[in-house]
């Protein structure tokens, strides 16, 4: 999928920004200015690959940084550039989530159902508990 959102943004001649850009940029437009640490919380992954995320978004001029309030913060805010993507990309947002509805639609049964009951059955055994399971059952053989 993110590779057709990419081809989505190649055609309308978008370029140097990925789909893992988006919910970034929109929330830093809608937000102001925030920590790395911060953002990675708004957007729902690890500080860590936040960190990689505005590197990257930094090299394609979409975001700047700054001196924190601390020393060992960085405040990352866009640029105009950045500014400037964020109409199209709340629009494609808002078009990836109705595809992905109509996709849904079509399934015999509800995607967003499938990733509940993965979700529960994850929280009962972990995966990596069923890696585990299947690693030692391979070795007694």
């Amino acid at each position: 999928m993110d590779n057709d959102i990419a081809a989505v943004y190649s055609a309308r001649g978008v370029t140097g920004v990925r789909p893992r850009y988006s919910m970034a940029l929109i929330r830093l437009h809608h937000l102001g200015p925030m920590t790395v640490r911060a953002l990675a919380g708004e957007v729902g992954v690890t500080h860590s690959a936040m960190s990689q995320t505005v590197t990257e978004m930094k090299r394609e001029g979409l975001i700047s940084s700054a001196p924190g309030a601390d020393a060992r913060t960085r405040e990352v805010s866009l640029t105009s550039k950045g500014e400037d993507l964020v109409p199209f990309l709340e629009a494609e947002w808002r078009a990836t989530e109705a595809a992905f509805d109509d996709l849904d639609s079509e399934l015999p049964y509800s995607f967003q159902q499938v990733v509940k009951d993965m979700a529960d059955a994850l929280q009962r055994r972990s995966f990596r508990e069923r890696i585990v399971q299947h690693l030692d059952s391979g070795q007694e053989e």
